[in-house]
């Protein structure tokens, strides 16, 4: 299985995800590649059975690179993906929006998940709440 994770990270969290995720695919022989929307041409996507994108909201929408990125994603026609969106509100998340990005490329939603980013540690990487591992690994079982 081969698959292709895109990211952006402000604080580091969605690259903790990125890299949480990489190394439990390839702990199961997967072929995983990493990427950083903000270096990545989304003319020019790799091969792989499943595409991953994982970004914060900021101002009540989808961070604009990773929105930028997904409208510009070309041959995408049933090509399979998971999503996850990180964010600091308790009951509002941005996956719908991640998911009509994605649909208007034909692709298939397998996986979605949010977490929710604590108060705490923003800066740092590390204001994740404490299941949010479990989370991911609910997440990538989906995949």
């Amino acid at each position: 299985m081969k698959y292709v994770i895109y990211y952006w990270s402000r604080y580091g969290h969605n690259k903790k995800i990125a890299d949480y995720l990489s190394t439990k695919f390839k702990d199961n022989k997967a072929d995983v590649e990493v990427f950083n929307v903000k270096e990545t041409d989304p003319s020019n996507v790799p091969e792989a059975d499943l595409y991953i994108f994982s970004a914060a909201a900021e101002a009540f929408n989808v961070q604009k690179n990773m929105r930028k990125f997904m409208k510009k994603l070309d041959n995408m026609d049933g090509k399979k993906y998971g999503i996850i969106n990180t964010h600091s509100m308790q009951s509002k998340n941005w996956l719908a929006k991640m998911e009509k990005l994605l649909s208007k490329k034909n692709m298939e939603k397998v996986a979605e998940t949010d977490l929710i980013i604590g108060k705490q540690g923003q800066t740092t990487g590390e204001g994740f709440t404490k299941n949010w591992k479990d989370k991911l690994d609910d997440f990538s079982k989906k995949l």
